[in-house]
């Protein structure tokens, strides 16, 4: 019945339990959309993984492909090697070398050189000089040839093993020897007596030194190398004797001032305060016949028999038997060849008489001997006639420097490294063994070759090309860096953008750097990345505060007074970076050519075990056992030489802070201006300081625009790195999926990246007047060397003739391989412009950089010493060793106090930093 049918309708009924809940759909959709959310996520974070370790990957081919992209920057053309494997550069390539130099290697090169003397200019000096040229050829790679590559200077061979570096485009290292021919002198006789009134002898100096088989080098070569002074004049000489303490202007000034008549007499001096040869000087100027120079113990600081130390070899204090020997060539006055003045010594060159050597007979001698005269001239002693005769032969001798080329990709910029190698023979020159000068230099630049040959032989190749020098006859006086300098002064002046040298690596506790002040902060950074040698925790830089361990309650007062006059006048900056005066290999370099130089070494201090310098006693016993035990500073120099070397090839934009350097020469200007004070002169020097303001403010322009410049650079390299690898993969990817439908790619015969090669860099590798490349069919096409097929010059002017009309040939074959993405699209047009303007805008703050050192150049040098030319510092007149900064204008109130020439000198300061303002304005 329908009444009773159930109605369509459920109709809720007072009191009836509600109808459970029945499972719907939309739990089912929450779970699906849970999981999609999961796998979203998973798949979120598996692209984010793979996005971040793409960029890491990005970032990781980036850093290691630098090198390669600088070289492609400033080199212009593709090299082998970089395409499959990265080359070390920058950092890496620093912690490569730095693992490289060992005690074990440095002490066996000391070996090697401190143990035999060889006389300069003798077989056995050439012996050193082979030995050199053979270090070169196996840590560089270099082949060796027969006959071996020795040259005559101012042969073709030799100008074109130089010039070459820079004309051409030397793809691997070269090494050579260049010959000069200066004049020098060796021994013959000489003696030293007190003659009575009838001219008899009643006392005969023992010349030599005293040595046993306790040193048994020394005592073996006691005497194979006779003790006189390197360049002294010949001859024999009779007179009183007269002490003029250290030889200095001042004692010399006191004397005369005192009523002492020095006409006729012979001096003797100690050694100390200035450069030996200028003691000669202040003799020969006031008359004396003769002059002898001895080492007093006076002079040792603290470590003396006086306060208990016994006399080496049985313990640290001087031997009383040693001798100082050295050149007395007047190094203040010009330093090289004596008979060729600011023109190298060929072997067939006009000689001169020369000015900057002695016209007096000297001697050196020891203390022994010195206490016997000393007491002659005693009140209550005989003040009887001394007699001195110093035979020598005057005559051309060859020397032999040492020179290796490591080529780096930017040709015309040269990172210069020098040491001398003579005497360290002992240098195998003149002065005996030469333990510490210069065969500790020498096993340190031993260590630095070879950390750079590992670096070659790991693939890298510095961005600027790096210049080896092993220099001869140092020790006579800076002759064989000299004599080279003289001789490519112009190649110098357009090429060498640093010179890094090493003399002495150790001599004592205390480490020391000097350099040009645009070189201070790089020199302190460098220091402070090396590890203290022998004190964990600390840096190369802290062992400047080092002194040595011997201590005692004696200390002359004179001595100490002395010690510090010398240290200040190396006049450190803010920095604790000494200023360059003379003495070593850089001084042609610095203050005749005007290239930024460094020198840096452990020194002696008075508590320090006695260095006998220019010694026999300076040997190898005495290096191990008192100098450097376990050769940890030798290593230490090594590595800190390396890191300026490495720094100075690498670096994008030259470290050379030209603002520090004009807040120096307000400092300078300061002293002088103090001086004027003391000296009640007439002087105003307003004029000059706002020059050097106007310098100062050049400079920090050309600050921000060194900065801005090398940002730019690197800023374009990882973006043309990144598209590279972007496009590098995507190809990888497209050529894997063609693979797959056996359609493989064809392999691209050019290099990737060759696109944004800098093409503004042809300039640089044009061949010079007089120096034209070798015939050659290669032709520079658009920045890049083509070589003619042979058998195929159709094809090749086909080539040619294609891109002259914008179709570059490999472009064409790219774009005939469907797997390659096109590389000269718009956008790589419009980065490899502005990667053009960038490393141009790089290269000119670079070169303005260099310009500033050149600015302190003057034609006309410094008044009565015209080959020193560096307006800037210079060695004292009356110092050689010491730095004399702003000399000419320093020197016409010290010496001449005269204010008309004064102001004069601050016109030509003047005149010099306005021009140098306006050359390195940007």
């Amino acid at each position: 019945m329908a009444g009773n049918k159930p109605s369509a309708k459920l109709e809720k009924q007072p009191g009836t339990i509600p109808a459970p809940v029945v499972s719907s759909p939309a739990p089912a959709r929450g779970r699906c959309l849970l999981r999609r959310t999961v796998l979203v996520g998973i798949a979120a974070i598996a692209t984010f993984y793979y996005v971040g370790s793409l960029v890491c990957q990005i970032n990781r081919e980036i850093n290691a492909q630098q090198g390669l992209w600088l070289a492609k920057a400033f080199g212009g053309h593709s090299q082998k090697g970089f395409k499959h494997k990265a080359a070390p550069f920058g950092k890496v390539a620093e912690e490569i070398f730095l693992a490289v130099p060992n005690p074990a290697s440095a002490l066996a090169t000391s070996r090697q050189y401190a143990t035999a003397p060889h006389l300069a200019g003798s077989e056995g000096d050439y012996k050193t000089a082979t030995d050199f040229l053979a270090l070169l050829q196996s840590e560089l790679g270099i082949s060796a040839s027969s006959p071996l590559p020795v040259f005559p200077a101012g042969s073709s061979e030799s100008r074109g093993a130089t010039l070459s570096i820079t004309s051409s485009s030397p793809s691997k290292p070269s090494a050579w020897i260049d010959v000069y021919y200066p004049v020098m002198n060796t021994p013959l006789d000489r003696s030293l007596e007190i003659l009575d009134e009838d001219g008899n002898a009643v006392w005969a100096a023992n010349l030599e030194e005293q040595a046993d088989e306790t040193d048994s080098d020394a005592g073996k070569y006691a005497d194979a190398v006779p003790t006189f002074h390197g360049l002294s004049r010949g001859g024999e000489a009779a007179g009183k004797l007269v002490y003029a303490n250290y030889g200095r202007k001042q004692d010399y000034d006191a004397l005369v001032a005192s009523g002492v008549e020095l006409n006729g007499t012979i001096v003797i001096t100690r050694y100390g305060g200035i450069f030996r040869g200028l003691k000669v000087k202040g003799a020969q100027d006031l008359g004396a016949v003769a002059c002898l120079i001895y080492s007093d113990p006076r002079d040792d600081g603290t470590v003396t028999q006086e306060n208990g130390y016994e006399a080496y070899p049985n313990g640290p204090a001087r031997n009383p038997t040693s001798v100082q020997r050295g050149s007395t060539q007047f190094l203040s006055i010009y330093p090289g060849d004596p008979t060729t003045p600011g023109y190298p010594s060929y072997e067939n060159s006009t000689r001169t008489e020369g000015t900057n050597i002695p016209t007096i007979p000297s001697l050196p001698i020891s203390w022994a001997n010195a206490k016997v005269l000393l007491d002659e001239i005693e009140e209550g002693g005989g003040n009887r006639t001394i007699s001195l005769v110093n035979h020598v032969d005057d005559r051309v001798i060859p020397i032999w420097n040492t020179m290796g080329v490591i080529p780096g990709y930017i040709k015309d910029e040269v990172v210069v490294i020098g040491n001398h190698r003579d005497v360290a023979h002992c240098i195998r020159a003149a002065w005996v063994l030469g333990a510490t000068d210069p065969s500790s230099g020498t096993a340190s630049i031993h260590e630095v070759i070879r950390g750079l040959g590992v670096l070659l032989k790991q693939g890298w190749k510095p961005l600027r090309t790096i210049l080896i020098a092993s220099w001869d006859a140092e020790e006579y006086g800076l002759i064989g860096s000299t004599e080279w300098g003289e001789d490519f002064a112009d190649w110098i002046d357009e090429h060498v953008v640093a010179y890094v040298n090493l003399d002495s690596s150790v001599s004592g506790s205390s480490f020391y750097s000097a350099a040009s002040p645009s070189l201070s902060h790089f020199m302190r950074s460098a220091a402070e990345t090396i590890a203290h040698p022998t004190k964990p925790g600390l840096t190369l830089w802290d062992a400047t505060k080092d002194k040595g361990p011997l201590y005692g309650n004696h200390i002359d007062a004179e001595a100490l007074s002395v010690y510090e006059e010398e240290q200040a006048q190396m006049a450190a900056d803010d920095l604790g970076v000494n200023v360059l005066g003379s003495g070593s290999d850089y001084t042609v370099f610095l203050q005749r050519i005007g290239v930024a130089s460094t020198n840096n070494g452990f020194k002696s201090t008075l508590s320090d075990p006695v260095y006998h310098y220019h010694s026999v006693f300076d040997s190898e016993r005495w290096q191990e056992l008192y100098a450097d035990p376990g050769f940890l500073r030798h290593v230490a120099i090594a590595r800190f030489l390396g890191l300026q070397t490495l720094r100075l090839a690498d670096s994008i934009v030259l470290p050379l802070n030209t603002t520090h350097y004009s807040v120096q020469l307000d400092a300078y200007l300061d002293k002088v201006e103090q001086l004027r004070s003391s000296m009640a002169l007439d002087v105003d020097f307003s004029s000059l300081r706002e020059s050097i303001s106007s310098l100062r403010a050049a400079s920090v322009a050309l600050d921000n625009e060194k900065s801005e410049a090398e940002s730019e650079l690197r800023h374009l390299i990882r973006r043309i790195a990144r598209r590279k690898f972007v496009r590098d993969h995507i190809r990888k990817a497209w050529c894997k999926l063609r693979k797959i439908f056996r359609k493989p790619c064809k392999h691209r015969k050019h290099e990737a990246g060759e696109e944004y090669g800098h093409r503004g860099n042809e300039e640089h590798a044009r061949p010079r007047a007089g120096h034209a490349h070798p015939a050659s069919p290669a032709r520079t096409i658009e920045g890049r060397t083509v070589k003619p097929r042979v058998g195929r010059w159709a094809g090749m002017l086909k080539e040619q003739r294609e891109r002259e009309h914008g179709r570059d040939s490999a472009d064409k074959h790219v774009r005939g391989q469907k797997c390659h993405i096109e590389a000269h699209d718009g956008k790589d047009k419009e980065l490899r412009e502005a990667f053009v303007r960038a490393v141009k805008r790089v290269r000119a703050a670079n070169k303005k950089l260099v310009a500033f050192e050149r600015g302190f150049i003057h034609p006309d040098g410094i008044r009565d010493r015209e080959w020193y030319r560096h307006l800037g510092v210079a060695p004292g007149k009356w110092l050689g060793y010491g730095a004399t900064t702003l000399p000419a204008l320093t020197e016409s109130i010290t010496f001449d106090a005269n204010a008309t020439m004064a102001k004069y000198e601050a016109g030509r300061l003047k005149v010099l930093f306005d021009k140098l303002a306006e050359e390195i304005q940007v």
